[in-house]
């Protein structure tokens, strides 16, 4: 598909050398940085989430989790799991001793061990060249001078409001005289700022341990939570392998569980079932058959997916060709399923992303999140530590593949991708967005391999995704109204999207070329670049 220059939109970034494509402009500036000082891909990736840390402080902080593929010139990946864990004293009989019965995004039992910090530590001793001291200057310079708040993420932070007055803490740190900022705003995190620079000095063991992690401890604890400095000084990085299906002649690694990155891979086994080549990419076949299957893969989530010392089916199972041939049984091109049957799912036996790729081939594709906008909702006063909420992906009650337990990772939505071809990196990419990632993972490739979309093109192509609870179909704005009467026609109830669905950046590998092409999501404040 070609760009038309009559219409709004963005070009691809083409560069010789490197590139980055992240969600806030300041990141993206802050890894280009790096590279032309010298600097690897890692350290370029590490600098610019450690920047969106500070400007982007819904979706992102240094108390949340992160995720990343390393993938060195020769196709040898490396997969990061950098999720922290519950803490040691949680368990559904502990939590119904509380009264808990249900564990909400504002819940201090939400609050699982940040893994963030120590995940990019593990990276940059794995694949980095550059300090903490190094690569977080621009982070703390705009925590400690300032930086204006960019448009997208006013108006999310503007949707906040209700949650962040609800804590007196959060309140006075990120609200201004009870609102908020608008665009343009030049804000301030000192306390940020300091915690960020003892980082910079001692390492990840001076946010889990010291003053730091007492401060995060007493501030969960204040609000009953569980967390401990015994559950903080514990939190370790586990380099995982990914787990990869192939796609039309492409090789697709993500991450395997606790993340959900294997039910993007189901996905795309369900839709690889069908010509999808043949369909037009904005008609209703195709988005038909993409929810579809995802409304399967995510039942086979829920059902399977959680931390994998807890999963009762290994995930290699859930990709196999022939459990892949039993959910894709179970759709119809000519009418919507109208339940996701439970006997068909048994085998037989708000987050940013961002990408580097550097002048050698070294590829990262890595993602960090708060979960819900502004995570938890508690932020350490001291420290300047706002808090995730990964822990709300837990069940309170016994029973489930989720239940809650000590020590236990629970289910993670955000997952980095790569694409190999050839067994040489071809496509590195994520998608932001919540529960929506996976899904997003299958468009954004078939709208690349199917389609023949440019990087740019398939990110910026209107998306659609289905609620949760009642499996009626959100419709982004610019998806044709002749497409939203023919899902009806299918059975399908079909809703407008409230707000834009996720965000994508992604860089495609042409080493044949010496080729980078980058794009990132308009649906942020974001860009690609690269020399």
């Amino acid at each position: 598909m070609k760009r038309d220059f009559q219409a709004p939109g963005r070009s691809p970034v083409f560069a010789r050398n490197a590139a980055a494509a992240t969600s806030h402009p300041l990141a993206t500036s802050a890894a280009l940085e790096i590279l032309q000082d010298g600097g690897n891909a890692v350290d370029a990736a590490i600098a610019a989430v450690a920047v969106q840390c500070v400007v982007e402080p819904h979706m992102t902080g240094i108390g949340g989790d992160c995720f990343a593929i390393v993938t060195e010139s020769d196709g040898r990946l490396t997969g990061f799991n950098g999720s922290g864990a519950a803490p040691k004293a949680a368990s559904p009989d502990r939590l119904a001793a509380l009264g808990v019965t249900e564990i909400t995004d504002t819940s201090p039992h939400s609050v699982t061990v940040p893994g963030a910090v120590r995940a990019w530590e593990t990276l940059l001793k794995a694949h980095g060249t550059r300090s903490f001291k190094e690569l977080f200057k621009r982070a703390i310079e705009y925590a400690r001078e300032g930086f204006p708040v960019a448009p997208r993420v006013a108006r999310d932070w503007a949707g906040d409001v209700e949650k962040l007055r609800s804590d007196e803490i959060s309140a006075a740190r990120y609200l201004i005289r009870g609102e908020a900022p608008s665009a343009g705003t030049i804000l301030k995190y000192p306390h940020l700022g300091e915690t960020l620079d003892k980082i910079s000095e001692g390492g990840a063991d001076a946010f889990y341990t010291g003053a730091v992690a007492r401060d995060i401890v007493s501030a969960v604890q204040a609000r009953g939570g569980l967390l401990t400095e015994d559950d903080l000084a514990a939190c370790h990085t586990t380099a995982v392998s990914p787990v990869m299906r192939d796609y039309r002649g492409h090789t697709v690694a993500e991450l395997p569980p606790n993340g959900q990155g294997v039910i993007a891979l189901v996905m795309l086994g369900i839709l690889e079932k069908f010509d999808l080549e043949s369909l037009d990419p904005l008609g209703p076949e195709r988005f038909h058959l993409e929810m579809e299957a995802a409304r399967i893969a995510y039942a086979v989530r829920e059902k399977f997916v959680t931390d994998p010392g807890h999963m009762d089916v290994c995930h290699t199972r859930l990709i196999g060709s022939d459990y892949i041939d039993q959910l894709s049984a179970q759709v119809s091109i000519d009418a919507r399923m109208t339940s996701v049957p439970e006997a068909a799912l048994s085998p037989q036996t708000d987050t940013v992303y961002l990408t580097v790729v550097d002048k050698d081939g070294l590829s990262v594709s890595l993602i960090n999140s708060l979960f819900s906008d502004f995570g938890c909702g508690i932020v350490a006063p001291e420290s300047g530590v706002l808090l995730h909420c990964r822990g709300k992906s837990f069940k309170a009650a016994p029973g489930h593949a989720n239940s809650i337990d000590g020590g236990k990772r629970p289910l993670h939505t955000i997952i980095p991708a790569m694409v190999l071809k050839d067994g040489s990196p071809w496509l590195s990419f994520g998608v932001m967005g919540g529960q929506y990632q996976a899904a997003g993972h299958a468009h954004l490739l078939t709208n690349i391999i199917d389609y023949g979309m440019d990087v740019q093109a398939a990110i910026d192509f209107p998306r659609m995704f289905f609620d949760m609870a009642n499996h009626d179909l959100q419709a982004e704005r610019l998806i044709p109204p002749s497409t939203i009467e023919g899902l009806k026609a299918l059975g399908h109830t079909v809703v407008a999207a409230n707000d834009p669905i996720g965000g994508s950046q992604a860089i495609m590998i042409d080493r044949a070329r010496g080729l980078l092409t980058a794009g990132s999501d308009p649906r942020k404040d974001g860009n690609a670049g690269g020399y």
